[in-house]
């Protein structure tokens, strides 16, 4: 009796965290999407930009990289490769901070976003640096 009642019980409780959940999970996949629709302009780029670092900020590194690609997007609409460099950095750094709480966190996309922001002839010196200095942390864990 005790044991069925135990399994209710967690049964339960799972039920009612995934209630609890599941609105988030879907007002977050509504967020996503609008995001990856906006019409690109210096005030869409500005806002990416913000929200990117307020969840780096919270720890959310998930959505701070969801903004950081909006980012790129926006500026790589803008014709502004400088910036969109720094994006592919700063998304890439995003990775790595999971990577850093979670050791399993595939550093691919990280590895990818590093080299594609190097080979932006816009880039600034001290983009490169961040750049590389990510890149060479990346090529500590994946081996080509």
């Amino acid at each position: 009796m005790r044991k069925r009642t135990f399994a209710g019980l967690v049964v339960f409780m799972f039920l009612g965290s995934l209630l609890f959940l599941a609105p988030r999970l879907v007002a977050q996949e509504q967020e996503e999407q609008q995001v990856s629709q906006l019409p690109v302009s210096w005030d869409n780029w500005r806002e990416a930009k913000a929200s990117a670092e307020k969840y780096d900020a919270e720890g959310d590194y998930t959505r701070a990289l969801q903004y950081y690609l909006e980012y790129i997007r926006q500026a790589e609409g803008l014709g502004r490769m400088d910036l969109v460099a720094w994006g592919k950095n700063n998304a890439a750094y995003m990775i790595i901070k999971q990577h850093k709480q979670d050791s399993s966190t595939d550093l691919a996309p990280a590895k990818k976003l590093l080299e594609e922001g190097l080979a932006i002839a816009e880039a600034t010196e001290d983009c490169r640096l961040k750049l590389q200095s990510n890149l060479d942390y990346v090529k500590m864990f994946i081996k080509d």
